[in-house]
């Protein structure tokens, strides 16, 4: 068995490095294009995938149209394989190049700026929306490197090649099952973590809050961070705008934190206010967001299975 693991292991490493390495190769707008013809095709493709893709629009839209959510559920596949192909470009990025490429929302960057004068710590609440991997990359490279939660990927030769590029400008990864005392220090500190919460959880690690007016088992740790270090929590995604052909850093206005002196009802209220502020950007860019992951899978006790 651990002779096929370690196998495995190099034949998944090869081809990561393979499809990354062919990309990187071309031009931006090759890779850019090719990725998403790649998007495209996985779209066309019967399987899991988009079968859970529909599912979700049909719960998050019910009133919209088929033709509609499936035009959503596409630009979803495209929406990716454009971060695949921005992804590849990243190990030959300059600050120059990023500047070009990015364009910030100065209202929502007027609350960091404040947030940093106070020196007080940050949270960088954002989901997998339009190209998250830039978010944090295009932040180290013009401004100054941050932290963030990561699950490893299973495959350690991966998560050491996927780490490797998105520390390039100082980012530094903190293993989330082991975040805790590490993430309460940054913030403690004054420091800028940036966490993913859109994905689903289990009962032990989160709490059942709306999310497209369905429950959604959602992170609790968010709202532990927030409360125990007064972190300022301040939406953030990076989405494509095909008009300028650009990347806009799009930051809502800060999260208040609500304190009621009851420990679980604050883990609950919160999280259900970080999960209504993602659910507000989704809304906005939804042909941007992971469609294909099977966020309602956790289910409250005796309620059937949705996929």
């Amino acid at each position: 068995m651990a002779k096929r693991g370690k196998l495995q292991t190099s034949l998944e490493y090869a081809l990561a490095r393979l499809i990354l390495g062919a990309l990187g190769a071309l031009p931006r707008g090759a890779a850019i294009a090719l990725g998403r013809g790649m998007g495209r095709v996985a779209y066309r493709m019967p399987g899991k995938l988009r079968r859970t893709g529909e599912i979700n629009l049909g719960i998050a839209f019910p009133e919209m149209s088929e033709p509609e959510r499936q035009r959503l559920l596409r630009g979803c596949f495209e929406s990716l394989g454009r971060l695949l192909g921005e992804f590849s470009q990243f190990p030959r990025a300059t600050p120059a190049s990023l500047r070009k490429l990015i364009e910030y929302d100065q209202v929502g960057l007027a609350h960091l700026r404040a947030a940093e004068q106070d020196q007080r710590g940050v949270i960088f609440l954002t989901g997998h929306l339009g190209a998250w991997e830039l978010l944090s990359f295009g932040w180290s490279a013009l401004e100054y490197p941050i932290s963030f939660l990561v699950r490893p990927i299973d495959n350690p030769r991966i998560e050491e090649l996927i780490e490797n590029v998105r520390t390039r400008f100082g980012n530094r990864a903190i293993d989330k099952k082991s975040a805790a005392r590490e993430a309460i220090r940054v913030l403690r500190a004054g420091g800028t973590l940036g966490i993913l919460s859109d994905l689903n959880t289990h009962p032990h690690e989160g709490v059942f809050v709306p999310f497209f007016g369905r429950l959604a088992c959602t992170t609790a740790g968010i709202a532990t961070l927030a409360l125990k270090t007064d972190a300022l929590v301040i939406p953030t995604v990076a989405v494509w705008n095909e008009k300028k052909k650009r990347y806009f850093f799009h930051g809502d206005p800060p999260v208040e934190l609500v304190r009621t002196g009851d420990k679980h009802k604050d883990l609950e209220l919160n999280t259900a206010r970080f999960a209504a502020a993602i659910e507000s950007l989704v809304r906005r860019y939804p042909e941007q967001w992971l469609w294909i992951h099977k966020r309602w899978k956790t289910r409250p006790p005796g309620e059937a299975g949705i996929y």
